[in-house]
Order: C-alpha cells, then sequence, then structure tokens
C-alpha cells in the first residue's frame, strides 16, 4: 500500500508578512519624497506664473507709455488682456497674487518661497 502525502501549495505566514514589511519600507522612502517633489512643483509653476504675469504688465507699460513709477491694478482688465487666456493664472498651491506695487515692481504671491 502506498502512502500518499498532500503537499499544499502557498505561502507561509512568514513570506507573507516579509513581502508587507517590504512593501511598508518602500512606501516609508517613496511618500516624503513625493510631498517634497510636488511641493516644489508647485512653487515652480507658481515662479512661471509670477513671471508671465510680470512680463503681462512690462508689455502693458510698454504700450500704454506708463512710468516705472505708475501704479496698477492685477485685475485690471486691459492688463488681463496681455495674459495668455486673458485671464490671471491661479497659484497651484492656493496662494493670491498681489501687484508689485508699480510698474518697476513684480508682483507677488504670499507663499514663502514663491518669488521671482
Amino acid at each position: 500500500m502506498k502512502t500518499q502525502t498532500s503537499r499544499k501549495s502557498g505561502f507561509t505566514l512568514v513570506e507573507i508578512m516579509i513581502v508587507v514589511a517590504i512593501i511598508g519600507l518602500l512606501a516609508a522612502i517613496a511618500i516624503p519624497n513625493f510631498v517634497k517633489a510636488r511641493a516644489t512643483a508647485q512653487k515652480n509653476a507658481c515662479i512661471a506664473n509670477l513671471k508671465q504675469i510680470d512680463g503681462a504688465v512690462q508689455q502693458w507699460a510698454l504700450e500704454n507709455k506708463k512710468a516705472a513709477t505708475d501704479t496698477y491694478l492685477i485685475t485690471d482688465a486691459t492688463l488681463l488682456l496681455y495674459l495668455k487666456g486673458s485671464q490671471l493664472p491661479p497659484c497651484p498651491a492656493g496662494g493670491t497674487y498681489a501687484a508689485g506695487g508699480n510698474v518697476s515692481g513684480s508682483p507677488t504671491c504670499p507663499i514663502s518661497g514663491h518669488t521671482i
């Protein structure tokens, strides 16, 4: 008579725990880098928007014969015509853009590090 040994294939609890631990370790390394990369991308996009707004202000001032000391409103309809899409772009990090005071000043964002 032959003895039959049945061997079920599958993973042991220890093997599953090791896989879960490795995935947790990789997630612990990856998530902070993802957050940092996201913040850097938002900062770079905000600075690009500020440069676009500053370029529009300079073009508006040149075409309308404004002096460097003349003031402007960042929401002025004639100024917005010089921006792509004729509207003020939003800050990706949730900030709001403000005028630089006069034509020679740069527009600003209240979020730290978002400066031209």
